[in-house]
């Protein structure tokens, strides 16, 4: 069937909404989605410029929110009319996906940033060539067609324009934090970048119980929000020095935890230097940019420790329910960070995402969906 989808023809390249994509049929386990909306993430960013090896023309987007349309024979889980959340693809058959850890997928490469299925086929073409996919998913589009792994179903009663980050930016940052980090009460914990990430892992220490949550930028409105999310404190770092300012915070002894969603190698490695003894680094930024770790001087007899952590180290169909639960009952309201944009405004959504004038864009795909129908 022919859709209308944002397409990327070539490295650096705008989006260009167009109407002739052709979506590949259904396979067995597979389901089709109306999309309804789709939020804007960095790496959408990132693969549209570049920054890793991906083909061109592609269709980007991994932060879906829709309503199941079909389904194939061999589908357990969900129906028509089911309203779904989008996420990462893990196979569900390797060493890592059976132990219960699909964000260390062997195969997560392939299924994920390939450009094509699973099983190797083109998941949209036009005219006769193949257009690649992000995320199994690619939900810059009017319809995708996904595997049954790739969806988590939410309650109706919730707005799906809202809820399509949960997929990727909030579970990320959230998880981050209760999945890897994984705080004692009473501990501290800084996040340096107020994005939709960074606010994520902050309103998550404070879930978790961290008695000290500080939130970390130099854009004053961003936060000024964060203390309006749980932030106990701030730090801009365009008039502070972060290391001094997170000891002076914590007694001089260091932040516990630090979670960086910025990349910038200053913000790196400054991280470092504020870790407390036997402190933690979770390093979560898309980002090309490197930092220079002495091994002695900064982490073995401070006992610290620098992880890098894919995509929350998320279950989605645990995580994303835990989040919607913590959102309904007022201790995680990511909803306050997001604006939502005509999907014909994707290019100015684009750009307000890059230049920080909006936190977390969310593209309205169809206009008619009402929340709660």
């Amino acid at each position: 069937m022919k859709i209308k989808a944002a397409v990327v023809d070539k490295k650096g390249a705008k989006f260009d909404i167009r109407d002739d994509v052709e979506l590949a049929d259904m396979q067995a386990d597979d389901l089709q989605i109306h999309m309804v909306a789709s939020g804007i993430c960095h790496s959408d960013e990132a693969l549209r410029k570049g920054d890793a090896e991906i083909g061109y023309p592609i269709i980007l987007g991994h932060e879906g929110a829709g309503i199941v349309e079909k389904v194939g024979p061999e589908v357990k889980n969900f129906k028509p009319g089911d309203h779904v959340i989008l996420s990462f693809y893990g196979c569900g058959n390797c060493i890592n996906c059976l132990k219960g850890k699909p964000t260390k997928c062997l195969n997560y490469a392939a299924n994920n940033l390939s450009g094509v299925r699973p099983d190797g086929s083109a998941h949209f073409t036009e005219n006769g060539h193949q257009v690649d996919d992000m995320f199994d998913q690619s939900s810059f589009t009017t319809t995708t067609v996904v595997r049954e792994r790739n969806a988590v179903k939410v309650p109706k009663d919730l707005d799906l324009r809202k809820l399509g980050p949960l997929g990727c930016g909030y579970v990320t940052g959230s998880g981050t934090v209760f999945n890897t980090l994984k705080p004692e009460p009473g501990s501290s914990i800084a996040v340096t970048g107020t994005g939709a990430v960074g606010l994520a892992a902050m309103m998550a220490g404070k879930i978790s119980g961290c008695t000290k949550v500080i939130a970390i930028d130099r854009v004053p409105e961003r936060l000024e929000l964060a203390k309006e999310l749980g932030a106990t404190d701030t730090i801009n770092t365009n008039d502070t020095d972060m290391v001094k300012a997170i000891q002076d915070l914590t007694d001089g002894k260091g932040a516990d935890y630090i979670v960086d969603t910025t990349g910038v190698t200053k913000i790196e490695q400054d991280s470092i230097q504020a870790l407390a003894q036997g402190g933690v680094l979770a390093a979560i930024a898309v980002t090309a940019n490197h930092i220079d770790v002495n091994t002695w001087d900064d982490l073995c007899p401070a006992d610290r420790t620098i992880v890098g952590v894919n995509m929350g180290d998320s279950i989605p169909q645990v995580d994303i329910p835990r989040l919607i639960e913590f959102y309904k009952q007022g201790m995680f309201d990511f909803d306050k960070t997001e604006k939502f944009y005509d999907f014909a405004n994707i290019n100015q959504a684009n750009a307000d995402s890059v230049s920080g004038k909006t936190i977390k864009p969310v593209l309205i795909i169809d206009k008619d969906y009402k929340p709660g129908m």
